[in-house]
């Protein structure tokens, strides 16, 4: 089952806060930026900061939290992280320990949340750019893989990339990265194009799909950094208890996509905190 393309976000974190939308956001609420989540100790924020800032394409950061709260309203004036989510991940000592539609039971006083953006975002915007996404045509979706690229180690996060594959035809492939190279909060430009192998990836091996992928004679498998990245760092540096969101269960904003054209990280602050 597919969220609607046309509801709000504000509707879409509605139906996830009643449990009545459990599944993926690909695809949903077209034109509004979606968003990673990592949740973890205040005692580990600061050095997950200096790793998302030293890497990111990986996790390009939108907003941060307070200590404790769990709302961001520079995303939007309902936000309640603890439940807004159609999924969430939950990380005992570094290990995977299941996942939850709500998190609100195991809310602390001294989580801090990060917010980055997401590929899901700009695929709309590749349509509207005349980019031919024909594996939607085919029913298809995006696939993740965990490559042999390392991000930059900082603190105690560091960890593989794990990357998003499109198949593209050569002139869609080049024109994707013209277009996403100005969205750098959504990820930016790909990361590697044309040579999985090169980056460690079988294309018929991937970590997790939300359904089937090929690539086809004519097309060129491109490979974006992917929100699930953090994960694996997460489980590098094994807080005692950690939340991200659930793979391609995602944060949708109320911010436009069409806002955030060239808008990059900067030092300091995310840039809609």
């Amino acid at each position: 089952m597919t969220a609607p393309a046309d509801l709000s976000p504000a509707a879409l974190r509605a139906l996830a806060r009643r449990g009545d939308w459990t599944g993926s956001t690909a695809g949903a609420s077209r034109g509004w930026l979606q968003c990673n989540l990592a949740i973890l100790p205040e005692a580990y924020a600061g050095d997950f900061e200096a790793w998302c800032r030293a890497n990111p394409r990986v996790c390009p950061l939108v907003a941060v939290g307070k200590p404790g709260d769990p709302r961001l309203p520079a995303l939007g004036s309902d936000i309640d992280l603890r439940t807004d989510l159609p999924g969430y991940s939950i990380f005992r000592h570094g290990e995977p320990a299941g996942h939850a539609a709500s998190v609100g039971e195991l809310w602390r006083d001294d989580f801090v949340a990060f917010t980055f953006g997401c590929s899901f975002s700009f695929e709309d915007v590749l349509i509207r750019e005349g980019v031919d996404l024909r594996y939607l045509a085919r029913g298809e979706r995006e696939a993740i893989y965990r490559s042999t690229l390392e991000s930059i180690p900082a603190g105690g996060f560091a960890g593989p990339l794990i990357v998003s594959m499109r198949p593209l035809q050569p002139a869609d492939a080049i024109r994707a990265i013209e277009v996403t190279a100005r969205y750098p909060l959504a990820h930016g430009s790909p990361v590697h194009i044309g040579k999985p192998a090169a980056i460690g990836v079988d294309p018929d091996r991937p970590m997790e799909t939300l359904g089937r992928v090929s690539v086809q004679d004519d097309e060129l498998p491109v490979f974006w950094a992917c929100g699930v990245t953090p994960q694996l760092a997460i489980r590098q540096a094994a807080p005692d208890l950690c939340i991200t969101h659930r793979s391609a269960h995602m944060l949708v904003t109320d911010i436009p996509m069409a806002t955030l054209r060239d808008r990059s990280v900067a030092e300091g602050s995310p840039p809609l905190n």
